[in-house]
């Protein structure tokens, strides 16, 4: 079984979180791996200065254009798939209008349990 070494982040600043201790918290599991999911498909691409080639090409193809929603849930679901322990996604887009789109990230474990991230 994978194992986790998340930051914990807060759901709405998306910004780190402090324990009772006074130290940067760290996500577990199930959260964790739900979480390292969400950040996945937030990540644009070359974003992360470590490994430029993850993320996902907003600026290119996403962000300025209309592109097929097929694409956007193709490139959300390679993106999921990244994360260790996830075996398998499935994107659902529920809302898509002007420039908000909104659904969920449904995704398998290794372990066979199932989770599921809104955007």
């Amino acid at each position: 079984m994978t194992q986790y070494n998340t930051l914990l982040l807060d759901q709405s600043a998306w910004d780190l979180v402090i324990d009772s201790a006074g130290n940067i918290a760290m996500a577990t599991p199930p959260y964790a791996l739900a979480q390292d999911v969400a950040s996945a498909v937030r990540l644009f691409l070359g974003e992360l200065w470590y490994n430029t080639p993850k993320g996902i090409p907003y600026f290119e193809d996403v962000l300025g254009h209309l592109p097929p929603l097929s694409l956007l849930t193709g490139y959300m679901e390679q993106a999921a798939l990244t994360v260790p322990g996830v075996v398998s996604v499935q994107v659902i887009i529920s809302e898509f209008s002007g420039r908000e789109i909104r659904g969920e990230v449904q995704f398998i474990d290794e372990t066979g349990a199932a989770s599921g991230v809104t955007f």
